[in-house]
């Protein structure tokens, strides 16, 4: 009987990887799996239901895994599910680096920026690409072990399968909530509800917020349902929910506000008033107190008030601490280019997640720091995939002030640019988690108090 053994065990370790690429892969047929239904909240014509697994992960801003294994990667979210319904600790789920607070709370955590939003709470997303472009019904998350961490769905405009890539990319929130912490770590399949869009999408992003949670939420499979025709509400959708109406309008007045980032104000076209009332009476400092509490849309919304707070909100001192991340999807090279004088004396920048997909260029983000880059002590570029040689050059050459900068996650930099790091000589923290840097002496070397990767 002894020489059964090893034949089962190496039955045994194909059928396991039999599985794996199985999982990975996904065949065409499972997922473009089709299923005719009758809607009752849309008018005739019976429209046919997509219904598909991701084809492919696109990005990401961290997994707990290594980059050359399959283990707790982001990677695991391609395909059909590799461990639902079952519930507990797999390496086959997708797991992002980190949990709780702890993170926040520990002695080398930085402190947060300024003017966030409350509605923004995400710490991680992921991007993923299905085979065909639909107009989204529902979006199914299979969790597995402690969910609870989505916050935000998000659709984007353009197809990554494209050959011609969109001149304007958009995105648009599908489902938006703050973080809940669910009782017990047992798997679950989450449908939120999500809303209509009036265009169709191949691209979803999910936001995830693990501050609630005990330990790590690991997902294992997202699958999107859609029609290929955009559909129409019928009568039986009458009634509508008030909390969609303020969700809606919310969102339009978020859309205002960052879409003045791109116009220059002009003081001519305030209307003139012989005073300004009471701020007459308040002195400068404490208006500009008051209005260091607004966020950048807010600002850019009371700027076109009256000549007195566009002074104000245009002051270089209201951007000392400036965040756009919030604003990720909305900030391109106009953008920066009108925030330029209002940003010369700025002092922490925070770009990351910002700039992906052309819409910031190596040559409109260097224009920036050659303006605003000598005050600069603390600089975010977190998953800024437009970074390239030229970027950390001009970094190195206009930011002589330089102390902390966060490079994790962009992954397009080539290693032979990190050498230019090596000029920086007041750097005092810098994290290359998911780059490809290969760690030389020199970038050691200037940083002069401690290095975290």
């Amino acid at each position: 009987m002894s020489p059964v053994f090893p034949m089962l065990t190496v039955l045994s370790m194909f059928y396991y990887m039999c599985l794996r690429r199985r999982a990975r892969t996904a065949t065409r047929g499972e997922m473009n799996s089709r299923r005719a239904i009758e809607s009752n909240t849309r008018a005739l014509p019976i429209n046919v239901e997509i219904v598909q697994y991701a084809k492919e992960v696109l990005d990401f801003s961290s997994h707990y895994g290594s980059e050359n294994s399959m283990s707790y990667t982001m990677w695991n979210l391609a395909g059909i599910p590799n461990v639902y319904p079952s519930s507990g600790d797999f390496t086959q789920t997708a797991v992002f680096r980190t949990y709780g607070t702890w993170w926040d709370r520990c002695p080398s955590a930085r402190l947060p920026f300024k003017r966030t939003p409350s509605t923004f709470c995400s710490q991680d997303y992921v991007e993923l690409a299905f085979e065909e472009p639909v107009y989204p019904t529902a979006v199914h998350i299979l969790e597995t072990y402690h969910p609870g961490a989505v916050v935000r769905i998000l659709a984007c405009s353009a197809n990554p399968y494209s050959q011609n890539p969109p001149a304007e990319v958009r995105w648009e929130i599908l489902w938006s909530e703050a973080p809940t912490k669910v009782n017990g770590p047992q798997a679950r399949q989450f449908t939120p509800c999500i809303k209509q869009i009036n265009f169709p999408t191949n691209l979803i992003r999910l936001e995830v917020n693990s501050s609630l949670l005990d330990y790590y939420t690991e997902l294992d499979a997202v699958v999107l349902h859609g029609v290929k025709e955009r559909p129409v509400l019928s009568l039986k959708t009458s009634m509508i929910d008030m909390n969609d109406i303020d969700e809606e309008e919310d969102e339009e007045k978020f859309a205002c506000g960052m879409d003045t980032l791109n116009k220059q104000f002009s003081i001519v076209t305030l209307r003139e008033w012989p005073t300004n009332g009471y701020f007459d009476k308040l002195p400068y400092e404490l208006i500009q107190l008051i209005l260091s509490h607004l966020t950048v849309p807010d600002l850019c919304r009371l700027a076109q008030t009256c000549k007195l707070l566009y002074q104000h909100c245009c002051d270089p001192l209201q951007y000392i601490h400036l965040s756009l991340q919030p604003y990720w999807a909305r900030i391109n090279d106009t953008s920066l280019e009108y925030l330029q004088s209002r940003c010369t004396l700025i002092q922490w920048l925070n770009l990351s997640w910002t700039g992906n997909r052309g819409a910031i260029s190596v040559s409109g983000f260097s224009r920036f720091l050659k303006v605003c880059g000598s005050e600069l002590v603390r600089l975010e570029l977190s998953c800024g995939h437009f970074l390239n040689e030229t970027c950390l050059e001009v970094i190195t050459e206009m930011c002589p002030n330089l102390q902390e900068l966060n490079l994790s996650s962009c992954d397009k930099i080539p290693p032979q640019a990190f050498n230019h790091i090596a000029k920086v000589g007041s750097l005092k923290r810098l994290i290359l988690y998911r780059t490809k840097v290969e760690v030389g002496a020199a970038i050691f070397n200037s940083c002069n108090k401690y290095f975290q990767s």
